[in-house]
């Protein structure tokens, strides 16, 4: 019995018996970052392939990032750093949340907004009875005014800023982080497409609103 129990430990295995070693490789799925043959130059492709390397399969799962905005049109909003958010030292900040965001700045510039000027950007709202106050507050002191352009900028920089009432504006907006009362709510931004460009003809004379394009535009949109 000792030597039968000896052959069997040291014969070789059957043929079709061949254990496979417990830590063998196991298919893996891999990240692609490659351009593909068909993408335009400045595009790049993003896949997530579970298929084994090298398994000749046509179909590979994907997880392909979508771009969502709020419209597909190229838009011109006016955003403007109230005299608070000017005098709190906010500039830099808010101005830092358009340019991550990727839209492109097409004019800049620190402004003392005389009476008249302030009277015919908030005509909408002469007849409340915080209109005489409104004036006050943004002939106050300096202002910066800025145009901004971008798909869908417009209706996105209204969501970057927040709800006009900063209590109630949501976390990671401008005026959620940065403001507590809607009277000293430190940003202004166009409600519409139509008012972005009658706002920035308002604001800015001829010839102030640069005409450029920015190199990460590729990056940005498709």
């Amino acid at each position: 019995m000792e030597t039968m129990s000896a052959l069997a430990r040291t014969a070789p295995p059957l043929a079709g018996t061949i254990r496979r070693p417990s830590c063998a490789l196991r298919p893996t799925a891999s990240l692609s970052f490659a351009a593909a043959s068909t993408t335009p130059r400045g595009r790049l492709g993003l896949g997530l392939s579970t298929a084994p390397a090298g398994s000749g399969r046509a179909a590979r799962a994907r997880a392909v990032p979508r771009r969502i905005v709020a419209s597909s049109e190229v838009e011109q909003s006016y955003i403007m750093i109230k005299p608070d958010g000017v005098q709190r030292g906010l500039v830099g900040e808010i101005i830092s949340r358009f340019e991550k965001k990727g839209f492109l700045l097409k004019g800049l510039k620190l402004f003392q907004c005389p009476k008249d000027l302030a009277q015919e950007h908030y005509k909408d709202l002469k007849d409340k009875p915080f209109f005489p106050k409104l004036i006050d507050y943004i002939t106050s002191g300096p202002v910066v005014c800025m145009a901004w352009e971008g798909d869908g900028v417009v209706a996105s920089a209204r969501k970057l800023i927040g709800a006009t009432n900063p209590l109630q504006a949501e976390p990671g907006t401008i005026r959620g982080d940065l403001a507590v009362q809607t009277g000293r709510n430190v940003v202004h931004g166009s409600d519409s497409p139509d008012n972005g460009k009658r706002e920035i003809e308002l604001w800015f004379k001829e010839g102030e609103v640069c005409q450029w394009e920015s190199v990460q535009a590729p990056w940005l949109i498709e």
